[in-house]
């Protein structure tokens, strides 16, 4: 047993990127988001300490999680767009805020109602631009140690590629391998790639043409080239969260892919940055009214949510539990 945890250990060790990791951002004065009180990561582990990532927050659609998603202000959420294929329905939804188990209900939780839903109006379907969505609660929430909101990056700000990062959320630790009871938040880190670098890499073995480009503009990858570590299907607009001057930023939301933690075929995520602007321009929305996806058109790029954008003819969103955080192999 012991042998067998060691290899098991061996294999989840996360490979730290050495070069020069470098931003252009600055802060003037010290942020009430991003700033979690409780800390002590460990680079390389799978379960996240209770109250690391306190911004997680857990989509629920008629009470099962279906996605993950990040809490920026007391009354709004941040997730995916294709979370919302099922319906627009906000009495259908519901948000866990300060989980850490999904099977033991933690004292720290809160559950709120929806009272919301924006779609951003240039999402058609998976790999395509626009998948984000923003949720406004029923209600302000009391933030606590274990309720906080993350930062949403500006335009300007700058998430150089390799910069190391993190992705969380509830599921399998590899593809087909349900996360063991009680299932408790699972964290990975993974550095940045330039669109350029993943959209070539996207390319090999792929029928698509050179010049057909498979990663939108509004997105970005992060992962390893060789693979074996990553964000895979489910918990989609769960965060990838980076550190800037001991801020924690939105950088990215769980997108989609070509399987999980393959060779060639890092996790896409929407750039958040990319989206400062649409975020707040509902910060102070009231309708309760939530956008309708009905008339959205098939993309021209097919793809899945975290599915290979070569193999589907028509644009299949998924809506299944949990991110799988893949260590390709280490189960097997």
């Amino acid at each position: 047993m012991d042998s067998a945890v060691s290899a098991l250990t061996s294999l989840l060790l996360i490979s730290v990127y050495t070069g020069a990791v470098t931003s252009n951002v600055t802060t003037t004065s010290q942020p009430v988001c991003g700033n979690p009180v409780i800390s002590n990561r460990i680079v390389g582990g799978t379960n996240a300490n209770d109250g690391a990532w306190p911004w997680q927050i857990s989509l629920r659609y008629r009470g099962s999680h279906i996605c993950g998603g990040s809490l920026i202000s007391e009354q709004w959420v941040v997730t995916a767009a294709h979370c919302f294929t099922s319906s627009q329905i906000p009495s259908y939804y519901t948000v866990g805020l300060g989980g850490y188990q999904l099977q033991i209900p933690s004292p720290h939780q809160v559950v709120s109602n929806v009272q919301r839903i924006i779609v951003n109006s240039q999402f058609s379907g998976a790999g395509t631009p626009g998948d984000i969505a923003l949720i406004k609660l029923s209600g302000p929430i009391t933030y606590t140690e274990y309720i906080l909101p993350v930062c949403v990056p500006t335009t300007s700000m700058n998430f150089p590629a390799g910069m190391n990062c993190w992705v969380t959320g509830w599921g399998n630790t590899g593809s087909g391998v349900t996360l063991p009871y009680p299932q408790t938040l699972q964290q990975v880190m993974v550095p940045l790639i330039s669109i350029t670098a993943c959209d070539q890499m996207y390319h090999i073995n792929s029928a698509i043409g050179a010049n057909q480009q498979i990663i939108p503009d509004d997105q970005i990858c992060a992962g390893y080239q060789a693979g074996g570590k990553d964000s895979c299907q489910g918990d989609s607009g769960g965060p990838l969260v980076c550190e800037v001057n001991a801020v924690w930023y939105l950088t990215g939301l769980v997108s989609w892919g070509d399987g999980c933690a393959l060779s060639n075929r890092p996790g896409v995520y929407t750039y958040v940055p990319n989206y400062y602007t649409w975020i707040y321009s509902y910060e102070n929305a009231s309708s309760s009214s939530s956008y309708n996806l009905s008339s959205l058109s098939s993309s021209s790029i097919s793809a899945t949510s975290r599915s290979s954008p070569s193999v589907s003819t028509a644009p299949a969103l998924l809506l299944t539990t949990c991110l799988w955080l893949c260590v390709q192999g280490a189960l097997s």
